[in-house]
């Protein structure tokens, strides 16, 4: 048996056995991270630079995109490095950094989704006071809240987590630290601390859910009554990618966490960590950006502008 102060460094699991395979990981690794980085990127630029886009809708998407390389930048470079160098180690520190990192980006991003079903609620149901309710200091302060929330979600469950004692090794049976793994490596009972955490914490996402599906249902009411089928059309293209980059997150992080003990192996916490994790923001860009014209638009003004300066120069 070992104490969690005598641990200094975690194995985290490997991707192959073989070298090739590892190789194989690595360069995949690589691909889907640097299409994440210009995705998310080429976002974040469109929106800074396009005055047009300089609404509550786009200021809440470029902030989504900030979290999702966040994310994505927390979880792929290590397990790519890993796969590169033959190697499983991770340090005390490193992985404490590790497990604050992630669930302080999937925390802040599910709070700024459940912001952004606000601002599609008001700018559905609500279009004349919607100028009132988000002007850009209140947008500010929901981002700037969301934010924070994730923050302080993150330090208590990080610090909570790393002060249970360790006696079942130091393999964690993930690519990266996140709490159930090291819940495994506790002692008996004492993870029930964070369990209790963990279950509570569900209750207020579970809050934030229903506030979602609530808006929602009132969102496609709203629409539904729209008499001209070109706009009920332009309605659903800026609420149906919300709706399912929120069901593809929220669907796959609940499994993670609260998925029963007696189905977890390895294979399948890789494919839920994979869905949860990487998914979400290498695809939140083509979600938004696929039934989205004012965004595509934009987005293909910028390129085009970016090649013919190229060009120029």
């Amino acid at each position: 048996m070992s104490n969690s102060s005598s641990i200094t460094q975690f194995l985290l699991l490997a991707l192959a056995d073989t070298r090739e395979l590892q190789l194989l990981h690595s360069w995949l690794s690589l691909g889907i991270y640097l299409a994440a980085l210009m995705a998310n990127g080429l976002i974040i630029t469109t929106v800074v630079c396009d005055q047009h886009l300089h609404t509550p809708m786009y200021f809440f998407l470029l902030n989504l995109s900030l979290l999702d390389l966040g994310s994505i930048s927390t979880t792929l470079p290590k397990a790519m490095a890993n796969s590169l160098w033959d190697t499983r180690d991770i340090s005390y520190s490193g992985c404490a950094a590790h497990l604050f990192l992630i669930v302080f980006f999937l925390s802040a991003e599910y709070f700024l989704l459940t912001v952004m079903a606000y601002d599609r609620f008001v700018a559905m149901c609500q279009p004349l006071h919607y100028g009132t309710l988000l002007g850009s200091r209140a947008c500010v302060h929901m981002a700037a809240a969301a934010w924070a929330s994730g923050f302080l979600y993150a330090a208590l469950h990080t610090a909570n987590t790393l002060s249970l004692p360790l006696c079942q090794g130091n393999a964690l049976g993930q690519v990266f630290c996140e709490i159930p793994q090291i819940l495994k490596l506790s002692c008996s009972h004492t993870y029930l601390r964070e369990v209790e955490l963990l279950v509570g914490s569900a209750f207020l996402f579970f809050g934030c859910f229903v506030f979602i599906v609530l808006s929602y249902v009132q969102i496609f009411r709203a629409v539904l009554r729209i008499p001209s089928e070109q706009r009920r059309h332009k309605a659903f293209s800026t609420c149906l990618p919300h709706l399912a980059v929120v069901s593809l997150f929220l669907s796959t992080a609940t499994f993670a966490y609260l998925k029963p003990p007696s189905i977890s192996s390895p294979s399948l916490d890789l494919v839920v960590s994979v869905l949860y994790s990487v998914v979400p923001p290498a695809v939140n860009p083509l979600i938004y950006s696929m039934r989205n014209q004012e965004l595509k638009g934009a987005m293909c003004k910028l390129i085009t502008v970016s090649i013919s300066e190229g060009i120029k120069l």
